[in-house]
């Protein structure tokens, strides 16, 4: 099998989904969560969880951020090179969307950079403060989900983009602690 019928195989189910997706009209509940979230995962919610962090008093503060920091970091390089390096059109490009016109912050969608943000904020910091654990990977999901539901990414983007997210976080967890 060629790389081009591989890869045409392999995002066969991410283009039927996508046009499911553009059709559906959510609740109007929906379509501001999904809003908000996406909002939320351009950076502001993550600094709020910073300064929240910082200003706990408790002793693994600064190795909570410099765990989440590293792995943002790396996050941010690694879907740099990646959407670079795959060029993959972003949803919105192909089809357009039935509900949503917000515009994506460049032109290619492999790896979904606010969800590799999302779980590298999300795991190091809930594996430090597991009581925030749950309430962390809901919003970092939340995010993820946002990223399909908007049009700016494929299924698979935003799956890729949660696992390495994950993984960076998880490995800078371990690092600082």
């Amino acid at each position: 099998m060629s790389f081009a019928r591989a890869v045409s195989t392999l995002s066969h189910p991410d283009l039927e989904l996508m046009r499911r997706v553009h059709r559906w009209k959510p609740p109007r509940l929906v379509r501001w969560w999904m809003i908000a979230a996406t909002r939320g995962g351009d950076g502001w919610l993550w600094v709020l969880c910073g300064i929240f962090v910082l200003s706990s008093r408790d002793s693994s503060r600064y190795a909570a951020i410099e765990a989440s920091a590293l792995a943002v970091a790396w996050g941010i390089m690694l879907f740099r090179v990646l959407k670079k390096l795959v060029g993959r059109r972003r949803p919105c490009h192909i089809e357009p969307h039935c509900w949503s016109s917000l515009l994506p912050p460049d032109q290619f969608s492999f790896p979904s950079g606010h969800s590799i943000t999302a779980f590298a904020v999300a795991v190091p910091l809930g594996l430090f403060y597991p009581a925030f654990l749950f309430a962390l990977l809901f919003c970092a999901t939340s995010v993820a989900i946002s990223r399909v539901l908007l049009g700016m990414h494929f299924l698979s983007d935003v799956l890729a983009g949660c696992a390495l997210g994950a993984t960076l976080g998880y490995g800078c967890f371990w690092l600082a602690s």
